[in-house]
This record gives structure tokens, C-alpha cells and sequence, in this order.
């Protein structure tokens, strides 16, 4: 590729799009649908794209979940959301101290959203899952800038199993995500 001796070439640009106007059908470069009036499409007069028709495929062949089904995936996190939780409430009334003193009783206030998480996701509410999600995505951030600053080969192999397991399970509940979320399909 041959550079210009004023500079970088620039792409041309497009004139400003008035709000409320619709571009020209012209304006809209692209092949023509095969009905050839773009009907399928809807009003954007456009055929989807590849990476669109491949979502919705995705999407049909998701089957929601059956009633009382608890994938493994939701199980597992179920348990390690119960058992953080419960850690968390033992290890407060046994008296453990943070920094050499007795934390508040706002520590519980963990144990309690955990309980909440753990019983919103076994009754398989998407948002449990999702807040479930957020927080476990929270973990792997910081245990992967808490791997940055390792200085010793525990802390890397604590570092590398949580970013790990997060990852997995991360990974495993967005489709149980989607399985929620798909719409129930009628028998008849």
C-alpha cells in the first residue's frame, strides 16, 4: 500500500443524515433481496447480515429450560454462592478479625445478599443469575490485577485457579442465561 506524500489518506465522507429523514434508496449501497423488494427485511429495507442470521439460528435452537431443570452450571453456582455465604456469616460469629479487630455487623450484609443470590437462582429468576454474573465478573477482574502484583507461587496459583474457575463458570451460565430467557414454544 502506497502512502501519499500530503499524508494519510482520508476516507470520503458521508453527508450529514437529517433527523427523521430516511436515506435514499440509493444512499444505501448493497445486493438487492431476492424478492427484490426487501420485504423480509422489514421497513429498514435491508437483508440481515451473516453474523445476524447466525444469532437468530442460535437463538431457535435454544431450548428453554424444562420445568424444575437446574443445570449443572446453576447448581454450581447455587453452591458456591451458598457456601461463600456461609463462610462468610461462621467466620463473623467465630469471632475472625480483619486487621486485628472485630469487623462490623455491616459484614453480614455479604452473607445476606449471598443467601438472597443463592436463593433467587435456584428458583431460576434471571437476574439472580445475572447479579451472580456481575459479581463474578467483578472477582476475575480483580484477581487478574491481584495476579499482576503475585510475589510468590502460591499467590499466582490462587490467582490462576479463581480466574479460572470464575471463567468457566462465567462461561457456562450465559447459556443457562439464554435458556431462561427463550421464549416457551406452544405443543400445539
Amino acid at each position: 500500500m502506497e502512502r501519499s506524500v500530503d499524508g494519510p489518506q482520508r476516507r470520503k465522507r458521508r453527508p450529514p443524515v437529517v433527523a427523521g429523514a430516511q436515506p435514499s434508496r440509493e444512499a444505501r449501497p448493497g445486493p438487492p433481496d431476492a424478492a427484490g423488494a426487501g420485504a423480509a427485511a422489514g421497513a429498514d429495507d435491508r437483508r440481515p447480515s451473516r453474523s445476524e442470521l447466525r444469532n437468530q439460528a442460535a437463538r431457535a435452537a435454544l431450548a428453554p429450560l424444562a420445568p424444575g431443570e437446574r443445570p449443572r452450571a446453576l447448581l454450581v453456582a447455587v453452591a458456591v454462592t451458598a457456601l461463600l455465604g456461609a463462610a462468610n456469616a461462621v467466620a463473623y460469629a467465630a469471632g475472625a478479625k480483619i486487621g486485628s479487630h472485630h469487623p462490623g455487623v455491616g459484614v453480614l450484609s455479604f452473607s445476606v445478599v449471598m443467601a438472597l443470590l443463592a436463593g433467587g437462582m435456584w428458583a431460576r429468576r434471571y437476574l439472580a443469575v445475572l447479579a451472580f454474573e456481575a459479581l463474578l465478573a467483578i472477582t476475575v477482574t480483580f484477581f487478574t490485577l491481584f495476579l499482576v502484583e503475585a510475589s510468590n507461587i502460591e499467590g499466582v496459583l490462587l490467582c490462576v485457579g479463581v480466574i479460572g474457575a470464575g471463567g468457566w463458570l462465567f462461561w457456562k451460565l450465559v447459556r443457562v442465561m439464554g435458556r431462561l430467557s427463550a421464549p416457551r414454544h406452544s405443543s400445539s
